[in-house]
């Protein structure tokens, strides 16, 4: 263990590529704590209070939305790297960064929008969210965006074309050359998984749209689900307990399994620093091949019945249809468009016009888009 209680494979601000703008150093915190404290201070995050994780906003008040399904991954993404000396508030700074340019209405509104720019390049959140921190946010007088380091923005960047990563530069070249990102963007990457798989699993049940029954029969939750009802057999089936008690075991054996084999890893591959990790050849926080399994069958069994329900269905067409009419009006007309956006899409080629417009549309918190909706189509 090094001097500040890190791995030697942890990613590590006095090694770090840095950040696009010369910055003085932080007092008192670290260069990864100041990236943290500027997302949570950024309006990209407020705004994911009102965005959508499955269930749009006003359908209740105790669905999760991106801003607590962040938060949820950030808490597991934090177990994990504290458990296996990696650096924490990296970890932190990129599970809350994650979603920052999505859309409202969730993966529906991305499709949406991703159908609407298939002319320009197309539309995916996790490309907007790079896009939020290094160029949308404005706040800073020296520099756009939130100037992250390096490895915050290498972490917040999972996936990308070989034609978006060719332009770039270095935080591309990984996606061109296929090696791996460090340890703590991995853990950022399953710790999401992780989350969404048993939130949604609470949140469905919450709105009826998938039962016990159904859930009993799925490994994974079955075989906690089994334990609780033993342990605990005066809990009736209808007691939020019951669900709350199987979902924290289910989560708990996750995350312990997780650690546990994404040591084994650290130890087979014996990284000694993270340019080691990245030139590993393969992923290194990795779950067991059993629990993976398990896991994967849980994500199958909600895309089949929760995501794809006809409930679900009909408020995706909807929504769908609310950003393909904001789309082609803003396109039409840039002037509906607050000034700070017109005023960049004017005189801009047909594709630059397009992604202001995909920048504002992104932006919107669901009821926000509902109400522009409402003013532009009646």
């Amino acid at each position: 263990m090094s001097r500040a209680g890190l791995a030697a494979f942890a990613a590590n601000a006095k090694r770090s590529r840095g950040r696009v703008y010369s910055e003085p150093p932080p007092v008192e915190r670290g260069e990864y704590q100041r990236d943290r404290d500027r997302i949570i201070h950024s309006t990209a995050f407020r705004r994911l209070m009102y965005k959508t994780q499955v269930f749009v906003n006003y359908e209740g008040d105790l669905y999760r939305t991106r801003l607590t399904h962040s938060l949820e991954v950030a808490q597991i993404g934090r177990s994990v790297a504290l458990a296996l000396r990696l650096n924490e508030p990296l970890t932190e700074a990129i599970c809350l960064a994650h979603d920052l340019g999505h859309t409202p209405f969730g993966h529906a509104g991305q499709d949406a929008l991703n159908a609407c720019m298939k002319d320009y390049g197309g539309f995916e959140h996790n490309l907007q969210s790079l896009r939020v921190v290094d160029l949308l946010e404005s706040r800073y007088a020296e520099f756009p965006g939130l100037n992250l380091m390096f490895e915050t923005r290498e972490g917040i960047l999972k996936h990308c074309s070989k034609r978006n990563a060719k332009a770039l530069g270095d935080l591309g070249t990984r996606f061109l050359e296929r090696t791996q990102p460090g340890l703590e963007a991995q853990i950022a990457d399953i710790a999401d998984a992780i989350a969404y798989n048993h939130h949604d699993v609470d949140d469905g049940l919450r709105a009826g749209l998938i039962t016990l029954r159904q859930l009993a029969r799925q490994p994974l939750f079955g075989d906690y689900y089994r334990v609780v009802r033993e342990k605990y057999p005066t809990l009736a089936t209808t007691d939020r307990r019951l669900v709350y008690e199987t979902i924290r075991r289910m989560i708990g054996a996750v995350v312990n399994d997780l650690v546990t084999n994404s040591r084994r890893n650290l130890e087979e591959a014996a990284p000694a620093s993270i340019d080691d990790v990245r030139d590993a050849g393969r992923a290194l926080i990795t779950m067991s091949a059993d629990m993976h399994e398990r896991h994967v069958a849980l994500k199958k069994f909600l895309n089949r019945h929760l995501y794809r329900h006809e409930k679900k269905l009909e408020m995706t067409t909807r929504v769908q249809a609310v950003l393909r009419t904001l789309f082609n009006c803003y396109m039409d007309d840039n002037s509906l468009m607050p000034n700070e956006f017109s005023d960049a899409a004017a005189g801009r080629p047909e594709a630059e016009r397009a992604r202001v417009v995909a920048d504002y549309i992104a932006g919107m918190t669901d009821r926000f888009a509902f109400q522009a909706h409402e003013r532009i189509a009646g």
